[in-house]
C-alpha cells in the first residue's frame, strides 16, 4: 500500500477547505469527518464483497470434497468472520493516517479494533466449535455423547479469557499477579457453581453412560418421563410423552435416583408384570364331576388328566377318605386357572419364551388373592405392549368365571342400594 499517496489524499480535502478560507481547525475536522464517512462506506463495501467471495469459496469447496465437515463450517458462519478480518486490517493501517492531527482518537480507535479482534477471535473460536460437535454428532460413536456440555465449557473459558484481555486493553490493568487470578478465581467459583457441577456431572454420565442422547427416562422428582433430546452443561432436556418438555439439572442424574429403560430397549422383551385379584370365597376344591367338564378347555385337558392321575395314585397309597374332598390331595379351581394361565401364555406367539415366564399367586390381601403374570412380550413397542398386555388380560378377566372364580371389586352404590332393598 502506497502510504505517501494515501496520507496525500487525505490531507488534499484539508488543504481545499483552508484555500477556500476555512478556519485550520474546522478545515482538520471536517475533513477528517468527511475522510471517516469515506472510509466507513469503502470498508463496508469491501465487507460485504470480501463476505461474499469467501462464503461462495467456501461453498464450491465444500461441494468437492468428500468429507462433511467443510460444510459445517459454512452453516456455522465461519467463512463470514473469516472475510471480517480483511476489514479490520484496513482499518489498522489506515487509521493512524486519517487521525494523524488526532492522536487520542488514533489510540481510541486502536482500542476499539482490538476489542473487536478479541471478539472476532472467541466468535471464530465458537464456529470451530459448532463445526466439530456437528461433525461428531453425525458419528455412531458420538451421537449420544453430550458434546454440548463440552463445547460450553470450553465456550465459558474462551469468554473468560476475552473479558480479561477487553479490561486490560480498556484499564490497562495488570491481570498476570497471583492476587488477581487468586480473586478472580474466586469470583468464577462463586458465579458459575452451577456450571461447574453441571461440567462434572456431565462427565461422570459421559464416562459411566448413565444417560445418552435418545434414552427414554422416568425422574419423578422432575416429572420427566420420556425420550432424552438434549445434554448441556446446566440442563438435560426430556421430550415427554405427551410432547411437553421437561428440563432436568445435569447434575440430578448423579445426585438423584431415576430410571433408565435403554436396558428394556436393548434387551430381548419388555416385561408384563400384572395381578388379577381373586375373591377368597370363590376358591374350592374340584369334584370329579366339575373336573370333567374343565376338560372342555383344551388348554389344560391334559394337564388336568396327568394331575388327576398323580392325585389318585397318591389318595389311594395313604387310603383317603374321598367321601369328604378335603381327605387326601385335591385340585383347586385356582390351582387349574393358574394352569390355564401359564398354557396361555406358553401358547400366546407374542411372548418371549426364552425370558423368564412364570404364573404365581402372592400373599392374600384384605383385596382377595393376587395371581401375578410375569413375562416379557418380544414387542418393545409402547403401543404395542400395551395391546399385548391388554389381550392377555382381556381373555383371562374374561375366563376366571369358567372356573368357579371370581374377580374381586369394592362395592358400588349400586351394589349397596341392591343390599338393602333384600
Amino acid at each position: 500500500m502506497d502510504f505517501d499517496a494515501l496520507k496525500y489524499y487525505s490531507c488534499w480535502l484539508q488543504e481545499f477547505f483552508i484555500d477556500q478560507g476555512m478556519h485550520l481547525g474546522l478545515a482538520a475536522a471536517l475533513g477528517t469527518f468527511i475522510n471517516l464517512l469515506v472510509v466507513i462506506l469503502v470498508v463496508t463495501v469491501l465487507d460485504i464483497i470480501v463476505r461474499k467471495v469467501i462464503v461462495q469459496a467456501f461453498k464450491a469447496f465444500s461441494v468437492k470434497t468428500a468429507t462433511t465437515f467443510d460444510d459445517y463450517l459454512v452453516k456455522s458462519n465461519f467463512p463470514r468472520y473469516i472475510a471480517h478480518f480483511v476489514p479490520l486490517a484496513i482499518v489498522w493501517e489506515i487509521a493512524p493516517i486519517l487521525f494523524i492531527e488526532y492522536p487520542i482518537i488514533t489510540k481510541i480507535i486502536f482500542v476499539g479494533a482490538n476489542i473487536y479482534l478479541v471478539i472476532l477471535c472467541i466468535l471464530v473460536f465458537r464456529s470451530l466449535l459448532r463445526t466439530t460437535r456437528n461433525y461428531l454428532q453425525g458419528k455412531p460413536d458420538y451421537y449420544d455423547k453430550p458434546l454440548e456440555s463440552y463445547i460450553q465449557v470450553l465456550m465459558i473459558f474462551a469468554w473468560g479469557v476475552g473479558v480479561f484481555f477487553i479490561i486490560n486493553l480498556l484499564t490497562g490493568y495488570s491481570i498476570t499477579s497471583l492476587a488477581t487470578l487468586g480473586a478472580a478465581s474466586a469470583i468464577v467459583l462463586l458465579i458459575f457453581k452451577d456450571t461447574i457441577l453441571g461440567f462434572v456431572a456431565s462427565i461422570q454420565v459421559s464416562v459411566n453412560d448413565i444417560v445418552r442422547i435418545g434414552d427414554w427416562i422416568t425422574f419423578s422428582k422432575y416429572g420427566a418421563d420420556g425420550y432424552v433430546t438434549e445434554i448441556n452443561l446446566a440442563t438435560v432436556r426430556v421430550q415427554n410423552f405427551d410432547n411437553t418438555y421437561t428440563t432436568i439439572p445435569t447434575y440430578s442424574l448423579i445426585a438423584d435416583s431415576f430410571q433408565n429403560w435403554r436396558g428394556m430397549q436393548e434387551s430381548k422383551g419388555r416385561r408384563i408384570k400384572r395381578a388379577i385379584f381373586i375373591k377368597q370365597s370363590s376358591i374350592k376344591f374340584l369334584t370329579p364331576e366339575e373336573l370333567e367338564d374343565l376338560k372342555k378347555i383344551q388348554l389344560i385337558a391334559p394337564y388336568i388328566d396327568h394331575r388327576q392321575k398323580d392325585v389318585n395314585h397318591y389318595n389311594k397309597q395313604v387310603e383317603a377318605d374321598k367321601s369328604l374332598l378335603i381327605n387326601g390331595k385335591n385340585q383347586t379351581n385356582l390351582g387349574v386357572f393358574r394352569k390355564y394361565a401359564d398354557a396361555m401364555l406358553h401358547e400366546n406367539p407374542a411372548i418371549n419364551k426364552d425370558l423368564f415366564l412364570m404364573v404365581r399367586h402372592l400373599a392374600p390381601t384384605d383385596k382377595g388373592i393376587p395371581i401375578e403374570i410375569f413375562c416379557f412380550s418380544y414387542d418393545k413397542n409402547w403401543e404395542n405392549y400395551e395391546h399385548i398386555q391388554a389381550d392377555i388380560f382381556d381373555h383371562l378377566l374374561a375366563a376366571v368365571p369358567y372356573f368357579g372364580l371370581e374377580i374381586f371389586e369394592l362395592p358400588t352404590g349400586k351394589d349397596i342400594v341392591n343390599i338393602s332393598t333384600k
